[in-house]
């Protein structure tokens, strides 16, 4: 990227090979059910440091998924972070369960453990978010899941390469399912990946991608041939996003290492602006991802985001919001579920204040810095008289 060109908040980093690979899997006329996925799902669980890797359409298909094998349903009632992406609440919603929202700490963002802590009565599974790739305090998160009688299942969507206590998300409990969005770390046009160390869950999950089907032996072992013993979806992966994946992985130690660069020197450089919350890099044995930076505006209301963002984009610099809302102050979640404004205070304030910056690959050697000045000016601007 050239000095002065508008930086997006995030773009799909796709180079020659990945053009190539694509063209081999057309070639080839096997678009699904062939070796390249195989291939990625190896690939991947050795990166992510998983036993197993599954490979699914999306990260919200791998936490549905997840939960429909293990056999999550009505009466079950499963902790969420109150703010995440509503896809979180969603998987959970499908399977005629019940999302228990649990604020978050204003110091990460991450699932407050104190507050899970509190939660009455009991509950089937634990979804820790990940929030923007730092991982959440696993430790006090695990143990409340061990006294609850809970799985764990991670929401590692922005999350990947973060590790906690040196282990890498993903395998910080039962499984952690990945998103592979054109804007995230990697990408596979769309896709996702549900890691685990549990080989009967990975059994499992490829069965029930796939409709359920169960492969016919012996004389009637024949290409067509199959029964179906179990439900299932069609949740499974193309070879044409596989073969993406594979070249996007060759790729990743060089992304992660700019986006390492980058979000340490904007952190650097908004750090010292009065009344600004800068979100931590790592914080109590958590290593973040690096997906983004999160500068929150002060309680006060004192800085008009809407100046900011306006300042920003002026400037040519992209940004986003992680989230626009609590999960539970959605109209379908309070309406179904009688949530009200002033149950979730520090999501409350992340939804209002929040403003993402990007550090990917894409920002070239003078992005951060710019940036890091483009939002100083917007920070200024914005301030009430």
């Amino acid at each position: 990227m050239s000095s002065g060109d508008p930086i997006p908040f995030g773009r799909p980093m796709l180079d020659r090979a990945a053009f190539g690979r694509v063209a081999d899997v057309l070639e080839s006329g096997i678009l699904v059910h062939g070796q390249v996925t195989p291939a990625f799902e190896a690939a991947f669980a050795e990166r992510a440091g998983a036993a197993e890797a599954v490979a699914v359409s999306s990260c919200t298909a791998g936490l549905h998924l997840t939960l429909f094998v293990k056999g999550i349903g009505s009466g079950d009632r499963v902790a969420v972070p109150a703010m995440t992406h509503v896809a979180t609440a969603h998987s959970v919603e499908l399977q005629g369960a019940a999302p228990v929202f649990v604020d978050v700490d204003p110091a990460t963002g991450n699932m407050d453990p104190e507050a899970l802590a509190a939660v009455e009565g009991p509950l089937a599974a634990i979804m820790p978010v990940h929030y923007l790739g730092l991982p959440c305090d696993m430790a006090r998160i695990r143990a409340i899941a061990a006294e609850k009688d809970a799985f764990v299942l991670e929401d590692c969507a922005l999350a990947l390469d973060a590790t906690y206590d040196g282990a890498k998300a993903g395998t910080l409990g039962l499984a952690g399912s990945f998103s592979f969005y054109p804007v995230k770390h990697m990408t596979s046009i769309e896709g996702g990946m549900v890691t685990t160390n549990d080989g009967e869950l990975a059994a499992q999950l490829r069965k029930r991608r796939a409709f359920g089907y169960n492969r016919m032996l012996g004389e009637r072992a024949r290409p067509g041939i199959y029964d179906v013993d179990a439900l299932g979806f069609n949740y499974r992966m193309s070879e044409v996003e596989a073969a993406v994946g594979l070249t996007q992985l060759d790729r990743m130690d060089a992304f992660q290492a700019a986006r390492a660069a980058n979000a340490r020197e904007l952190h650097a450089g908004l750090s010292a602006l009065d009344g600004l919350t800068v979100f931590p890099l790592e914080h109590g044995g958590a290593r973040s991802s690096h997906y983004c930076l999160n500068a929150v505006l002060p309680r006060d209301g004192s800085v008009v985001r809407d100046r900011v963002v306006d300042g920003l984009k002026a400037r040519g610099i992209g940004s986003s919001i992680h989230y626009p809302g609590p999960v539970p102050l959605f109209t379908y979640y309070s309406a179904k579920y009688g949530y009200r404004p002033g149950m979730f205070p520090v999501a409350e304030w992340l939804a209002d204040q929040t403003i993402s910056l990007p550090v990917g690959p894409h920002l070239g050697e003078d992005g951060a810095g710019r940036i890091a000045d483009a939002f100083a000016e917007a920070y200024r601007e914005g301030q009430k008289a």
